[in-house]
């Protein structure tokens, strides 16, 4: 497989070195300071795998219609307004967008969907997400995907952090709490508070590596598939 990569931070070196050591070629890595060169290129590799910041959507955007290379992008801190032009990607080629590429997560996801709708009315819900020091979005990626299969009609409200006289909590209300600090890949744990009982799920990433390998598995299903927007669950449990 040939990647062009977009993103030379943390997970775009990883995956350099993960796709090298499994015979995968990077015929090209463009981080923020090189960009520019992608209005430049024409189609290079088999797929582009970005993992970089919001801001390189619009030349993300521009290069892919422009080529039709298929798109896996798990770069996060985007708008619904970005994730609704990625969306329209499809239409130029195959596109998949995850917030967390690791089996564990796509699976806490589906099971947070069985689960939420029984124990919504009766249970309170919090999230907490605890990330490295270097991270700058909050909430994580993940922990919106994971509030996306609690409440898919969004009829919670979404309460970042508790500060001061807050009052009881209110019905209907969700809680997500962001943690920061040393070199934490990445803990996210869903807690159903209910009257006399508590149910918890909890994903732990030992490091960066899982994301990088679903990411390179991801990737290696893309090429020669319709044009569209994919969802992880939909590919890896045929829905």
């Amino acid at each position: 497989m040939k990647i062009l990569l977009i993103g030379r931070g943390k997970m775009g070196r990883l995956i350099q070195e993960t796709a090298a050591a499994a015979g995968d070629e990077v015929a090209a890595a463009l981080g923020r300071n090189d960009l520019d060169r992608l209005g430049r290129m024409g189609r290079v590799a088999d797929v582009v795998m970005d993992f970089s910041r919001p801001e390189a959507l619009p030349e993300l955007c521009a290069y892919v219609r422009r080529t039709g290379t298929p798109l896996l992008s798990g770069t996060t801190g985007y708008t619904p307004a970005d994730r609704a032009q990625l969306e329209a990607l499809g239409e130029a080629a195959p596109v998949l967008w995850a917030a967390n590429f690791s089996l564990g997560v796509a699976v806490l996801v589906r099971a947070l969907r069985e689960v939420s709708g029984v124990l919504r009315p009766d249970f309170d819900i919090e999230i907490t997400e605890a990330h490295h020091n270097q991270k700058e979005d909050a909430p994580s990626g993940t922990a919106k995907l994971l509030l996306e299969a609690i409440d898919p009609a969004r009829a919670m409200t979404v309460v970042c952090g508790r500060e001061g006289n807050t009052g009881k909590r209110e019905k209907g209300e969700i809680g997500v709490h962001a943690l920061r600090g040393g070199t934490v890949a990445g803990t996210h744990t869903v807690y159903f508070l209910g009257p006399g009982e508590e149910l918890e799920f909890t994903h732990r990433a030992a490091s960066r590596q899982i994301f990088v390998n679903g990411a390179l598995h991801m990737a290696r299903l893309l090429p020669g598939k319709p044009k569209g927007a994919y969802d992880l669950q939909k590919i890896l449990f045929g829905e």
